[in-house]
């Protein structure tokens, strides 16, 4: 496998900057997310790596070779799209194979069929492999991308939201085989998506990306539990983080309009007279003897946790609690907020405490 680096990378397209000085690391054998909301540069920086896009500024380098001047098939990279890119009047088998039978690589036919053969096991369609790719099921079809990738064997794995076309249930079992095939094969793998669920749960690091440039790098304990701006704030976590304009009041933290009162802790020292306080919906917590007061004014059950909107003054606040409650609707209720967890971020959305 390989390590990849990128330094200083700018991309434009005509008046559009899609990548502005944009720099990371991804380690051999790491399982590397790039999240971000749609024109964020996510596939752009796919696309440079793999010799797709010419970069105007900075460069690229893998196990330490600069490759900027690397034509894409010596860059010994593969790319998993969104769209699955198969040959439908292709057999599986023969869709597998066509990475092994091109004219760079003339693997002896014996040899494909072998690699061919385990990929089709690891990845449950040896079934499948005398069909043609028009008459498979999305997931199928999309093993079958995956497939054509891995038994090329290559350094480097880039794939572009290949999840997203998916049913929800078969996004969740695909996550979960394709993270168990990553860490057993120990590939280097770069994938981008704009869903926080599967970067938290897929990745070793994740980088966000924001209109071009890298606002956080971090372990998925790191982008949320310390999200760098309010950006990432709300970008990662389900439901989305509270925030709320506050002030320092009189040795206290105010959310204006709201029963809202928390002292300042040591650590706020920094905090400028008005901020945003970030607290996340599972640190809002209902207790008969909580010091805040509101008003239910919206329920949401989901089964495994309900969603409570509950109202304080003129704020709104979403708190999780486990399972389905017995608050009603229009209830009044008392609350607590877990004051270690609280984010506090500065008039430009930078994290400045805690």
């Amino acid at each position: 496998m390989a390590e990849v680096t990128l330094q200083n990378i700018t991309k434009s397209f005509r008046q559009t900057t899609a990548l502005s000085d944009v720099s990371f690391s991804i380690k051999d054998g790491e399982f590397f997310v790039l999240l971000g909301p749609s024109g964020a540069g996510k596939t752009t920086a796919l696309r440079v790596i793999a010799g797709l896009e010419r970069q105007e500024a900075g460069s690229v380098s893998i196990n330490n070779v600069v490759v900027n001047e690397a034509a894409p098939p010596d860059r010994d990279v593969a790319f998993v799209f969104q769209q699955y890119s198969l040959y439908p009047t292709m057999s599986v088998y023969d869709n597998l194979a066509f990475p092994l039978r091109s004219p760079m690589r003339r693997t002896p036919e014996p040899d494909v069929r072998a690699r061919v053969e385990e990929v089709a096991e690891i990845l449950r369609i040896s079934h499948l492999l005398a069909r043609k790719t028009a008459r498979l099921s999305g997931g199928e079809m999309q093993r079958v991308s995956i497939g054509r990738a891995i038994v090329r064997d290559p350094q480097i794995f880039l794939m572009d939201e290949p999840l997203s076309n998916l049913d929800a249930k078969l996004r969740e079992a695909l996550r979960i085989e394709l993270k168990h095939l990553q860490k057993t094969r120990a590939s280097t793998t770069l994938f981008v998506t704009h869903d926080q669920i599967e970067a938290l749960t897929m990745a070793d690091r994740i980088a966000v990306l924001d209109h071009g440039k890298v606002v956080q790098l971090g372990t998925p304990h790191d982008i949320y539990d310390r999200p760098a701006t309010t950006f990432v704030a709300q970008l990662v976590g389900s439901p989305r983080i509270n925030l709320m304009a506050a002030a320092r009041e009189n040795g206290s933290i105010h959310v204006p309009n709201s029963s809202i009162k928390l002292p300042v802790g040591n650590d706020s020292g920094a905090l400028p007279a008005a901020f945003t306080l970030g607290v996340r919906p599972e640190d809002v917590q209902p207790s008969d003897d909580g010091p805040f007061t509101g008003r239910v004014a919206l329920i949401e059950p989901l089964g495994v946790e309900t969603l409570l909107h509950i109202k304080s003054g003129e704020q709104t606040l979403v708190s999780t609690v486990p399972g389905m409650t017995r608050i009603q609707l229009g209830s009044d209720v008392r609350f607590d907020i877990v004051r270690q967890r609280l984010h506090f971020f500065d008039p430009d959305g930078d994290r400045v405490t805690g």
